[in-house]
């Protein structure tokens, strides 16, 4: 039953298991919140299906790496965590490690079984005596346990919707500055004004010729008449008044918007005809994890 690595048997593995990826999943042990290593990779069989997970003990023992039976785990992708069922450090100590270089044939593949066997082959514990295997008649179906994903417990899947939930966003859209600035113009205004002149009339009177007396005649020099003349100039004057007045209020305007996202629905994939992965998409299934 030849091993490979999920790589090496599908490339595309990430497209047949919808895009998630188990490399890099945390692994924790059941029921705790203890972390106990990384998912580095996983082995399958000739058929595609799921046997082992790499998993690297760097947080129980540094530098070591083991394989995970994938019967002893469970994937919870919405938390991107492996759950180890039953495993203990001193286990895990005792497991053997797992090398780049490592064959995976059917003598390493015993000593791993036995590491998570129990009871382990041969012995008697509570009187059950524990089968011992041919390696030429041997299937993964001999330990149901370590391999069977729903040996354990029934599982539960949960479909999920995504819907669209509408809020709104106040943002500030523009600004709007209102001042005053001074223009000036030069204008011109009619302004009536009177000035005074002096006007000389020289006239012959009626008696003119006439003789008069001595005493009448008062001839003398120096006598002299004044008259004072005035005039108006336009006296021009500002005065301010109010010529306006401006009022600022703001107003809200309401209007409805359509908003289009895409939105994502799982559904369920059953397929109870029991094809292989050849005889259904010649690449790993979906559902074989």
């Amino acid at each position: 039953m030849p091993l490979q690595k999920i790589s090496e048997f599908d490339t595309d593995y990430r497209d047949a298991i919808q895009g998630n990826d188990i490399k890099g999943m945390d692994v924790y042990v059941q029921g705790t919140d203890e972390k106990i290593g990384t998912v580095s990779d996983a082995v399958v069989d000739e058929q595609g299906a799921f046997r082992y997970l790499i998993v690297d003990l760097g947080i129980w023992i540094f530098g070591k790496k083991v394989l995970l039976p994938v019967g002893k785990s469970r994937i919870d992708s919405r938390a991107n965590r492996v759950y180890a069922l039953g495993i203990t450090k001193e286990q895990a100590e005792n497991l053997p490690e797992y090398q780049e270089h490592t064959a995976l044939d059917y003598d390493y593949e015993e000593r791993v079984r036995g590491g998570y066997r129990t009871p382990s082959v041969g012995s008697s514990v509570d009187g059950r005596t524990a089968p011992t295997y041919d390696r030429n008649n041997y299937t993964y179906a001999n330990d149901a346990d370590l391999y069977d994903v729903n040996a354990h417990e029934d599982q539960t899947f949960k479909l999920y919707e995504e819907r669209l939930v509408a809020n709104k966003q106040r943002r500030k859209t523009g600004e709007v500055t209102i001042g005053k600035h001074v223009e000036t113009e030069t204008v011109r205004v009619s302004v009536p004004v009177e000035r005074e002149r002096v006007v000389i009339e020289r006239v012959t009177p009626q008696d003119a010729g006439k003789v008069v007396s001595a005493e009448t005649a008062n001839f003398g020099e120096g006598e002299v008449a004044r008259i004072e003349l005035y005039e108006e100039v336009a006296d021009v004057q500002k005065e301010a008044f109010v010529r306006e007045e401006i009022r600022v209020q703001k107003v809200v305007e309401q209007e409805t918007v359509e908003v289009q996202e895409t939105i994502r629905r799982e559904e369920l994939d059953v397929d109870a005809e029991g094809r292989t992965i050849e005889e259904k998409t010649g690449k790993l299934p979906k559902d074989r994890i």
